[in-house]
């Protein structure tokens, strides 16, 4: 098998991982308050868990990659972040909240853990086949998961209840776990498949790349926080419907934009802010089904860019031997500052005005970081 075959089956094969994987946490991420009131916790108890575990999620991801680049491989980290994932069935075997809530946390405990070294074997993979290519079947499989994961809970819940829906995630979970011990064996130094070696340095630019992370996510919406607005053009039931709908866009452009990044370098990710730039406006300002629907697809669209051509670009920038730092440090700050940047919005939520003006200017704001990065 050529080198170019073996890095896209390592690709599918982790691809297939991410799909099963967003099956079992999307799930139950969707469910999750539902499920904790049943079991009689708080609203405050929910929103502390949701904050805390996206805090977890994010937070420990710079220390993961670093952890990957210094005992010098990656499949280790990534099985104990995906082993991690089987406390989310566990979830059947509860009826206490306390329990329940350290069972989801450790799941995004485990994701903070696998995604940096993930991320960097793909993008070793990636450098035989397109980085931009590679990591957009990647994200399009996931994204498959990621539609396909309420959809079915919302059918098992409505069969059997919540615990016989989460039990039936033990096996997509044991299946995801096969397939990741199928690319060990297979490919069990991904390194290889890259030609250029371990050493190097992070280049220069990385630094001005992160700030532009910074300032497009702080300005760009979370899904929640676009449904809340968007409930006053949509009925509760058409929510789920619209989320499915930009997970589905999500997945058609990561296709699109990872060629294109491909072709053009980091040009292509002036997508990002401007494909970005109309949703807050759309969402605050225009209003009605038309310009929510709207609004949902450039979400998804942009969504798409950035999970394809955020990613590849970061294996562009580092070296071999620093990949996993450079994703960790990468991904933290990705999520951190899309956490900040939402929480002021929802804090500016009553003066829509405010929350236009802010998302604009930080959409805005990283167009000039954007330029300067591409003319170095």
């Amino acid at each position: 098998m050529s080198g170019r075959k073996r890095a896209l089956h390592l690709i599918l094969l982790l691809g297939l991982v991410s799909l099963l994987g967003d099956m079992v946490y999307e799930g139950v991420r969707g469910v999750a308050g539902p499920f904790l009131a049943s079991l009689g916790a708080s609203a405050a108890v929910v929103g502390a868990v949701s904050g805390l575990g996206e805090f977890l999620g994010y937070g420990l991801r710079p220390l993961s990659g670093y952890l990957s680049d210094r005992w010098g491989g990656y499949w280790g980290l990534t099985f104990l972040g995906y082993l991690a994932l089987l406390s989310l069935p566990l979830l059947c075997l509860t009826d206490s909240w306390r329990l329940a809530v350290l069972l989801l946390l450790l799941e995004r405990m485990g994701k903070a853990v696998r995604t940096p070294p993930r991320d960097a074997m793909l993008s070793h993979a990636t450098s035989q086949v397109g980085r931009g290519w590679g990591f957009g079947i990647h994200e399009a499989l996931d994204q498959v998961g990621a539609v396909a994961g309420p959809l079915l809970m919302a059918l098992l819940i409505s069969l059997r209840g919540y615990r016989g829906a989460f039990s039936c995630l033990f096996l997509p979970a044991l299946l995801l776990l096969l397939f990741l011990a199928m690319g060990w064996r297979l490919y069990p130094r991904p390194s290889l498949l890259e030609t250029g070696g371990e050493g190097g340095r992070v280049r220069g630019g990385f630094r001005l790349y992160l700030l532009f992370v910074v300032l497009s996510t702080s300005g760009f919406l979370t899904f929640p926080l676009l449904a809340y607005r968007l409930t006053s053009s949509f009925s509760d039931a058409e929510i789920p419907l619209l989320y499915a709908l930009a997970m589905g866009t999500d997945a058609l452009l990561a296709l699109w934009a990872g060629r294109s990044y491909d072709r053009r370098g980091l040009s292509s990710l002036l997508l990002v802010p401007l494909l970005s730039l109309p949703i807050a406006p759309l969402a605050f300002l225009a209003g009605g089904k038309g310009g929510g629907l709207l609004a949902v697809v450039l979400w998804g669209a942009s969504m798409g860019v950035q999970e394809t051509v955020m990613r590849a670009a970061v294996g562009e920038m580092a070296p071999g031997g620093k990949r996993g730092t450079a994703y960790g440090l990468f991904s933290s700050l990705y999520g951190f500052s899309g956490f900040a940047g939402n929480t002021l919005m929802g804090l500016l939520y009553s003066s829509p005005g405010l929350v236009v003006a802010f998302s604009l200017s930080a959409e805005l704001l990283s167009l000039p970081v954007l330029l300067r990065l591409c003319g170095r």
